[in-house]
């Protein structure tokens, strides 16, 4: 884990989407944060260790979802599948499907596995799993607060964790998509879907894949918006844990009260097209039953003060 002095920091954008506004100040305290996500290789020992069944391997509960048909509820998890063309990107239906069988262990469905896999971040957890690990390590989930601090690397008022050029002199910084997304990825990071860990160069506090690769979990519940900076200087909001939960609800779902907790970072799919959302201030919010081939996560342990 690397250390992360505390500090205060602008938190949001106020130039891309609209949930990452607007910008306000904001203090933390001291941290360490793991220096990659955690790897399948990691994640294997802490299942070995525990026995532990992630959400992808479990078949729903018939009354969380309501209107469901009994034959659509089985084990799998959201994979990720290339368009054969242009499609509308307002329907993420087109490029995303519900596996059957896929989980961390089969990432692309039952027939796949993780033959030279072991160092890229795992994928297909749901929150329960993340947090399940970062118990059984002794660790926590980070706040989006803390998250979007480590992931600045110490850098003020840039657009990405490098800088503000998305690939300076022509490198590829982090795992994002190259090409129209969802049907046109020329691969020029050299990777179709994730890469190992460490791959990209740290960011300035020695930290690797803040931006890109996957998206990772926080522990803050969601809210559309920031809050705004407080009138007084002495008002800076320290080590902020998000909006309540029950604000957290997607409104376009009614009758489905899953709540939703806070991704970071973008993943290999953030598309200048699509989805420009491989930079520190960016957010995405997530149900906590959902697991998908692009999330997975990093912890931390909290303390004031560097050992």
């Amino acid at each position: 884990m690397a250390y992360i002095p505390g500090g205060t920091f602008r938190m949001g954008s106020d130039h891309h989407y609209k949930e990452e506004a607007p910008t306000h100040r904001v203090s933390v305290d001291g941290f360490f944060i793991d220096r990659t996500p955690v790897t399948n290789r990691q994640f294997k020992e802490f299942v070995k260790a525990t026995g532990h069944v992630t959400v992808a391997e479990q078949v729903p509960d018939a009354k969380d979802y309501p209107g469901a048909l009994p034959h659509m509820l089985y084990a799998g998890s959201l994979v990720f599948q290339k368009a054969s063309g242009p499609v509308d990107l307002r329907d993420w239906g087109r490029w995303w499907a519900f596996v059957e069988g896929a989980n961390w262990r089969h990432p692309l469905g039952a027939r796949s596995g993780l033959f030279k896999k072991e160092n890229h971040p795992v994928v297909h957890v749901a929150y329960a799993d993340a947090l399940a690990y970062a118990r059984w390590a002794g660790k926590d989930l980070p706040t989006e607060a803390e998250w979007e601090y480590a992931a600045q690397g110490g850098l003020e008022d840039c657009e990405y964790a490098w800088g503000d050029e998305l690939t300076p002199g022509g490198r590829h910084m982090a795992n994002t998509w190259q090409g129209e997304f969802p049907h046109e990825n020329l691969l020029g990071d050299g990777f179709e879907r994730t890469s190992p860990v460490g791959t990209y160069p740290a960011n300035g506090y020695g930290l690797h894949d803040m931006i890109g690769n996957v998206w990772e979990w926080t522990c803050d519940w969601w809210s559309d918006r920031h809050p705004a900076d407080e009138a007084k200087a002495c008002c800076v909001p320290q080590n902020p844990r998000g909006g309540p939960e029950a604000e957290s609800y997607d409104p376009n779902l009614p009758a489905i009260r899953i709540p939703r907790k806070v991704l970071k970072g973008g993943s290999h799919l953030c598309a200048p097209n699509y989805c420009r959302r491989y930079r520190p201030a960016a957010r995405h919010a997530e149900p906590v039953d959902t697991s998908t081939s692009h999330v997975g996560f990093r912890c931390v342990v909290r303390t004031a003060a560097k050992p």
